[in-house]
């Protein structure tokens, strides 16, 4: 688990932009963006070898203990051992993910007004982090 962050305050209009190194023998990492541990409002889950999943990015929302459906996206913009930097936009209905050469976005199924939270687990080291 790498840091966390709480209080981020992030509402529609605003962004998050997560540079990191990911590992050089990675098989997934995780960034988490909801309002705390338990109300995720996006699951981002690039997963190199993970779950049965190859070269794919799994992504989900978590209302306490209770999963959505996954959403699959086989656009795959990583390589082990490399950096990589991630946008996350947060609109009035979704967020949309900003990934090299590639972007798409996710619903806001928990109808959140303000992202608090954010971590990051796995295979990846936080660099930095930005918001505006």
């Amino acid at each position: 688990q790498g840091p966390v962050c709480t209080n981020l305050g992030l509402k529609p209009g605003q962004r998050l932009t997560v540079k990191g190194k990911i590992g050089p023998n990675a098989k997934s990492f995780v960034m988490n963006l909801g309002k705390d541990a338990t109300l995720l409002g996006l699951h981002f889950n690039p997963r190199f070898d993970a779950h049965g999943d190859v070269n794919t990015i799994v992504c989900n929302s978590k209302k306490v203990e209770e999963w959505g459906a996954e959403h699959r996206e086989t656009v795959f913009p990583f390589q082990k051992g490399g950096t990589v930097e991630i946008t996350f936009s947060v609109n009035q209905n979704d967020v949309t993910v900003h990934l090299p050469g590639h972007q798409f976005t996710f619903p806001n199924r928990l109808n959140l007004s303000v992202f608090d939270y954010f971590d990051t687990q796995g295979d990846f080291t936080l660099q930095s982090l930005s918001w505006e």
